[in-house]
């Protein structure tokens, strides 16, 4: 139906899906730093607010072919300022099934080291936030409560399951 530079409207049959354009995909990063997780905070035009999340980005976005790890890495520095030793892969992941065909390759991202500020690339202005795994609920709500969307990726922050 459409295709812009990153996404793509399509149609079949009676259903009408988005979807990433020229095979990109994404990576979300789970990254524990002593205890603490590193969340990212950003306006999101879609929603009109600002949203926290999980550090992610795009794979092959700007290069054909580029691994996942490094994309996984180079987003990771690029948002939070932190350089991980090792990025493992926890498997993939469909977004939002229903209205989406984009997946997601979740990522655990481990010795980290402060490098940089963080941030983002230019305009991004991405807020970096370092919470203790202990105190995550409550930061979720009392950002909720500031009128902050949340990501429902952070939905695993909650359960313990995935951070063993």
């Amino acid at each position: 139906m459409w295709e812009g530079r990153f996404i793509t409207a399509k149609r079949e049959g009676k259903w009408e899906y988005v979807g990433r354009a020229r095979g990109i995909a994404a990576a979300v990063i789970v990254a524990i730093d002593d205890g603490h997780v590193l969340l990212v905070e950003q306006y999101r035009v879609p929603l009109k607010a600002h949203c926290l999340e999980l550090p992610a980005g795009l794979i092959g976005d700007d290069s054909e072919g580029e691994p996942m790890a490094e994309a996984a890495a180079r987003e990771l520095e690029e948002e939070t300022g932190y350089r991980a030793a090792a990025i493992e892969s926890l498997g993939n992941f469909a977004s939002s099934p229903g209205m989406v065909s984009e997946t997601f390759t979740l990522v655990r991202a481990t010795g980290l080291e402060k490098v940089g500020d963080g941030g983002g690339v230019d305009g991004e202005n991405i807020l970096v936030h370092r919470v203790p795994l202990a105190g995550v609920a409550d930061f979720i709500a009392a950002k909720r409560a500031d009128g902050v969307m949340m990501d429902v990726k952070l939905l695993l922050l909650l359960g313990a399951g995935i951070l063993n």
